[in-house]
């Protein structure tokens, strides 16, 4: 059959107004095809930004194997390593953000590149911290031995876990960083903000770009698949807006141009491996079709029926199962009913760049 012009025939999703989704906010789906399934029999792994810990705390929650290759000691109660950070992610690395910090992390975990930045002053006189992982620990190391035999450990977990995972989850979170200005090494936050001191002499301000990430993103995945062939790989955006921009400039516009970059690069690199796709957490919640609803009232912290929304269509794509993600939209007035404050709290996440201010 002729077609009159080359959009006749297309499925409904390639419209706008005929995909679903504008009137019925939860019939939007924007997944396409995926090349592969998970299931619950895969070893999980998950780094990235805050809202990666969504995802870690889902599958953890609905039967499938968030892989922890650095557990807490089993005597340890439960809240105490949260506090620690244990079990946030597959490895107490906190938040990568960029591209570069995962790259970085891989190289530093094979013995390829040992930073300058060895340790920050703490909190408090006589703690320290680990540059890489400034808020990992509560209160600080007693000492720097104490750092580095823990930072020891824990590099050793990043390798177990790389090398064991059936699936890696990683959602890019900023293109703002901060650098040392002696070797190239990447911070999560700029010294000062959670330890360390800030000299401009020895700290740059770096904002990667979409050919920048994509690279360091393609580079950090094949050194991951140099050791583990097989594994199969999703790539996401946080929605999250920037708590925060260095750039002389409403802050919107800088979130606007980092998501964009990152968005740019995810699509990049899908189409540079195998078995690796794309999954769009961050049209969920951002898309005019959501209208705002799944933002809290700050306008940046994701709301529990947004994630909602985007683990249902996880599970439901990428495993063909149906979870419980049970979590009504946020309604025009506060809720201030105890489920919901309850709902909200569970919903929590470790994010480094919380810590930023003007003080």
């Amino acid at each position: 059959m002729t077609r009159k012009h080359p959009y006749s025939g297309l499925p409904d999703r390639q419209f706008w107004k005929r995909a679903p989704g504008v009137a019925d906010l939860n019939a939007f789906d924007p997944v396409s095809d995926v090349p592969f399934r998970i299931s619950p029999d895969d070893r999980i792994v998950t780094a990235g930004s805050c809202f990666a810990q969504h995802v870690a705390r889902y599958l953890s929650q609905s039967g499938f194997d968030h892989h922890i290759a650095e557990p807490a000691h089993p005597i340890v109660p439960a809240d105490v390593a949260e506090a620690h950070n244990y079990g946030l992610f597959s490895a107490r690395y906190g938040n990568l953000y960029t591209a570069r910090q995962l790259l970085q992390l891989i190289r530093r975990a094979y013995g390829d590149f040992t930073p300058q930045a060895d340790a920050w002053d703490g909190p408090k006189p006589g703690t320290f911290v680990d540059p890489f992982r400034p808020q990992i620990q509560p209160g600080g190391y007693a000492s720097v031995e104490e750092l580095a035999a823990d930072r020891a450990q824990h590099l050793a977990a990043v390798r177990r876990a790389f090398e064991t995972m059936d699936v890696f989850v990683f959602t890019l979170g900023l293109t703002e960083g901060w650098e040392d200005t002696r070797d190239g090494a990447v911070f999560p936050l700029a010294p000062g903000v959670a330890g360390g001191t800030y000299d401009p002499a020895l700290t740059a301000f770096r904002n990667f770009d979409e050919v920048e990430t994509a690279d360091d993103l393609t580079e950090a995945l094949t050194l991951i698949r140099q050791r583990n062939p097989d594994v199969r790989i999703i790539l996401t955006v946080s929605p999250v807006p920037l708590n925060a921009t260095f750039i002389d400039r409403h802050v919107a516009v800088s979130t606007t141009w980092s998501k964009a970059a990152l968005r740019i690069a995810a699509e990049k690199v899908r189409n540079r491996f195998d078995a690796c796709c794309y999954f769009p957490s961050f049209e969920v919640i951002t898309s005019p079709q959501a209208r705002g609803r799944y933002f809290a009232e700050d306008g940046r912290e994701v709301l529990p029926a947004g994630v909602a929304h985007v683990m249902r269509l996880f599970f439901h794509h990428l495993a063909g199962v149906t979870v419980d993600t049970t979590a009504a939209p946020r309604a025009k007035a506060p809720i201030r009913d105890a489920h919901s404050q309850e709902m909200a709290r569970a919903m929590q996440v470790l994010c480094d760049e919380e810590a930023i201010n003007n003080d």
